[in-house]
């Protein structure tokens, strides 16, 4: 009796056979394979650069609108020729951020570019091949 559990296989059709390695797929650690991986390093590269960018153009309009309100509006006018000229410090303030914003986004680009540039190049040259 036990020779015949021992030799008993099971069979599937092709779609059971896919179906099954597709569940399987789902339960497996997931596999990075060398391609996404260089694909994931490239687009990395500029998402911090992007970030401080956004950041910086952000807070630089920010503080811009804050010295035209400053410089523009009835609380300029309340608080005198003193406001006016704030307005127009922190004005000028905020246009130096937003001015720094590209500069910014190309210097931190090239950094993160030079420092993934050992590893995008192994990847490419093991695609390469």
């Amino acid at each position: 009796m036990d020779d015949w559990k021992e030799s008993f296989s099971y069979t599937y059709s092709a779609a059971q056979q896919q179906e099954v390695e597709h569940i399987r797929s789902k339960y497996l650690p997931p596999q990075e394979d060398k391609m996404e991986r260089l694909r994931r390093l490239h687009h990395g590269a500029g998402r911090k650069a992007k970030i401080w960018a956004i950041i910086l153009g952000t807070v630089g309009a920010l503080v811009l609108g804050t010295g035209m309100s400053l410089a523009m509006t009835e609380l300029g006018a309340l608080l005198g020729q003193l406001a006016m000229v704030v307005g127009i410090v922190v004005g000028l303030l905020g246009l130096v951020l937003v001015a720094l914003a590209y500069p910014v986004y190309n210097h931190i680009l090239r950094r993160e570019r030079q420092r993934i540039a050992p590893e995008i190049l192994r990847l490419t040259d093991e695609l390469l091949k």
